[in-house]
């Protein structure tokens, strides 16, 4: 899988400390949620300790019972102590067993469609429904910013049955995956009840096929025995209130979520989180990485999620998610996006009006990052890279630029070939890796003239000199 990292970011610290400065997607098995335990998951979602909150914008939840219940977590979203309260869910889909359910903050993040991937039922069927929900981040509008997400409740236990209908719904997810348009992203958040990398059904996920267009990535990049291994404690995610000795809950990302452009997970799949070490203060906390299984701060191996001496999350939020558990559940998974930049130009036209014949004539452009910084926060967002060409009769700059996100804009010069008279219009090109609009476009023209009017003189308008040189045509 390594030849897929050569895009990964690269970064030093690629936290994100600010609660808006990133697009942040959460799965969770919320344990045949039927309405009830409404203040320990607000302790979870928004309580604060030592400055980390989860403060989430998307949520891919299982193990939902009803609308009933769909409709309560919603409302406990947006009732929650430090709650923005712009919580919506996407449509509930009841199908065999419990559901899956999509909740997203309104002024972040815009809800397109949802697809019954696969329906569940009775064996030798796959369990539940396979969900997959399009959104597309606020002040987007390209299908380069679009996201496909899937939940999935994969089938528990280690029968021969049991290992068939869990890849079966790999088959359905993968496959799926493949049909997407070419500039949408992907991900998948999970149950997948799977104890280690090399199941059938995991790799059916994460392998090299012929076709690969639907292949997911661990952004973690930790395969290997996830289940009673003293390496992986830092990231398992079962059971809180019982016996944390599983990494079931993960999520898997498409391969252009990190190939440094565009949407992009902000961390590097190309170093794996780190194990478990017990002279380690913070296991959990690896700066190479966003993604975290909140709660777990690696100091419970087989054993209930630690609560007293909880580095992570401290005594009360500890609590809560083993409260949330109900004793027999999971704790969420988080990740952090990167979103694109956006393309912005000063003009969409230069006129150098009349100009003399062999004279020396610039003029001057900017061109900026205009993605939203107040929405998404400078780490949030990628920088803007661009290259610019003009056609015959000016010429711009050639080299490779970028604009950070909330830098100021860059200023070029086109500066105008005066050797042959006559009227000439050209345009500027300008290539970036914006999101929307990519391609902008500035049309240049000049009226080349053996002598210029003189300033005042007939020929300048009204004898105003302030429009010599930008009134070129119809003099």
């Amino acid at each position: 899988m390594n030849r897929f990292w050569v895009g990964a970011v690269l970064a030093a610290g690629l936290l994100v400390s600010g609660a808006e400065a990133r697009l942040r997607v959460c799965t969770w098995n919320v344990t045949n949620y039927n309405g009830d335990r409404v203040t320990d998951f607000q302790t979870a979602l928004y309580g604060e300790f030592q400055g980390r909150s989860m403060q989430l914008d998307v949520l891919i939840g299982q193990e939902f019972i009803s609308q009933t219940a769909v409709n309560t977590f919603r409302n406990l979203l947006n009732s929650a102590p430090g709650s923005p309260g712009d919580w919506q869910a996407a449509p509930f889909v009841n199908g065999n067993d419990t559901d899956s359910a999509l909740f997203y903050r309104t002024s972040r993040v815009t809800f397109i469609a949802q697809t019954v991937v696969a329906s569940g039922g009775n064996p030798p069927a796959i369990p539940r429904n396979i969900m997959r929900y399009d959104i597309r981040p606020v002040g987007y509008a390209g299908a380069n910013a679009t996201i496909a997400m899937y939940s999935s409740h994969m089938k528990s236990g280690s029968t021969t049955s049991d290992l068939d209908r869990r890849l079966a719904e790999a088959q359905f997810i993968r496959s799926n995956a493949e049909t997407l348009p070419a500039d949408w992203h992907f991900l998948v958040g999970a149950d997948f009840n799977i104890p280690n990398s090399t199941q059938t059904a995991y790799q059916k996920l994460v392998g090299s096929e012929i076709n690969n267009a639907g292949r997911f990535f661990d952004p973690i990049n930790r395969p290997g025995n996830w289940n009673n291994t003293a390496a992986t404690r830092n990231i398992n995610t079962q059971d809180p209130a019982t016996q944390m000795d599983d990494r079931f809950d993960q999520i898997l990302i498409s391969a252009d979520l990190f190939d440094s452009k565009g949407i992009d997970y902000i961390g590097n799949p190309s170093i794996p989180f780190k194990n478990y070490s017990s002279s380690d203060p913070q296991p959990w906390n690896d700066p190479n990485h966003s993604y975290r299984c909140w709660g777990n701060d690696g100091s419970a191996y087989n054993a209930p999620l630690a609560t007293t001496n909880n580095s992570m999350v401290g005594p009360t939020i500890a609590q809560a998610l083993i409260n949330t558990a109900d004793g027999l559940g999971h704790l969420p998974v988080y990740l952090d996006l990167r979103l694109p930049a956006q393309a912005g130009v000063s003009t969409n036209l230069i006129d150098f009006g009349v100009v003399r014949v062999n004279s020396s004539q610039s003029r001057t452009f900017q061109v900026s990052n205009t993605a939203n910084t107040a929405l998404w926060g400078t780490n949030g967002l990628q920088r803007l890279n661009y290259t610019m060409t003009s056609t015959s009769g000016a010429t711009v700059p050639t080299s490779s630029f970028f604009v950070n996100p909330g830098a100021s804009a860059n200023t070029h010069a086109v500066v105008l070939n005066t050797s042959t008279l006559g009227v000439r219009t050209g345009t500027i090109t300008i290539t970036t890796d914006a999101a929307d609009n990519p391609v902008r476009t500035i049309t240049w023209r000049a009226d080349i003239r053996v002598k210029a009017p003189e300033v005042g003189g007939p020929a300048s308008p009204r004898g105003n000199p302030t429009l010599v040189g930008r009134q070129g045509f119809g003099l």
